[in-house]
């Protein structure tokens, strides 16, 4: 093969990989591929236009590069982060979390989301199931709720007593900077959205098969408590925003913006840079004349249906 062959060649494989990036973020892009037509116009009537889908997908392709660079830091310079992402269901929390994690090393970046606690858990500390969930020196944690339920979900569903949420607003604080006081950078994102948008996300996700899994009976109740919730949330962040680990309110009605928002705003925290690596250089195959490959019996490949 002549070496304008290899480019050529080399070209056609990259461009292939680039469209089944893009691919790839199409599928996580297809929201509303099942929903009635019916309920696809009430809800981009409601909504309203959002980025255009190619502009988009430039910048979150950009933000995602410069997560590489993050995560990159972070192992070479052993920090520890914490991210919590909080807010009321159907929020957008889990959406920016897939595209954050996306194209990172999940050795590195982790994402804990904890069930509701085991009788033996609700008999510990409070915060002693999420202790063992900290990272290491070279990793990332992204908390999709985080200890915060007991201000929100607990508080309002009647799950801890007024003495237990008293408790948690005392030692919140406190827990927060022994973190920081421990190395971790603490970074909490809530995202804000409207009653009205909220009710229309719950709409979608009764009427869309692949997403009727996300709603839960909570997340109904959620719905009667609206304005309980929202007390909730203010006093929440009354007391605990502190100056070692403040909110960051990311409103999040716009999917696409929110994403893009949270993203470029994590970046701006940290002062990390590009880390120098050594050029990769693809060895030579070895070359056996004398080994020859064995035939594997059929039963042992995984059918072609596709």
């Amino acid at each position: 093969m002549s070496p304008a062959d290899t480019e050529k060649t080399a070209e056609d494989w990259l461009e292939a990989e680039l469209m089944d990036s893009f691919d790839e973020e199409v599928e996580l892009e297809m929201e509303d591929a099942v929903l009635s037509m019916k309920i696809r116009e009430i809800y981009r009537k409601a909504h309203g236009p959002s980025i255009p889908r190619p502009e988009y997908f430039r910048a979150l392709l950009h933000l995602q590069a410069e997560l590489i660079k993050l995560q990159d830091w972070v192992v070479a310079s052993g920090e520890k982060v914490v991210v919590l992402f909080e807010g009321r269901d159907s929020a957008g929390k889990g959406g920016v979390i897939k595209r954050i994690t996306q194209r990172l090393d999940p050795r590195v970046v982790r994402t804990v989301a904890l069930p509701a606690p085991s009788s033996r858990e609700m008999s510990q500390w409070y915060f002693q199931r999420y202790v063992p969930h900290l990272p290491a020196g070279g990793e990332i944690v992204l908390f999709d709720r985080s200890w915060y339920n007991r201000a929100g979900v607990e508080r309002v569903m009647g799950f801890a007593s007024d003495r237990q949420v008293e408790d948690f607003f005392r030692d919140v604080p406190e827990f927060e900077r022994m973190l920081v006081r421990s190395g971790i950078k603490v970074v909490k994102y809530w995202f804000s959205i409207t009653d009205e948008e909220q009710q229309m996300r719950f709409l979608i996700r009764i009427h869309d098969p692949l997403k009727q899994w996300k709603l839960s009976p909570m997340d109904l109740q959620s719905r009667i408590r609206w304005e309980d919730y929202t007390k909730a949330k203010e006093e929440m962040f009354e007391r605990t925003n502190i100056p070692e680990a403040p909110w960051y309110i990311v409103p999040g009605n716009d999917k696409k913006r929110a994403r893009l928002n949270c993203i470029d705003h994590l970046l701006t925290l940290f002062p990390y840079e590009e880390v120098p690596h050594e050029d990769a250089v693809l060895p030579d195959r070895v070359f056996n004349p004398n080994y020859e490959r064995s035939t594997l019996p059929p039963e042992l490949y995984v059918p072609s249906k596709y």
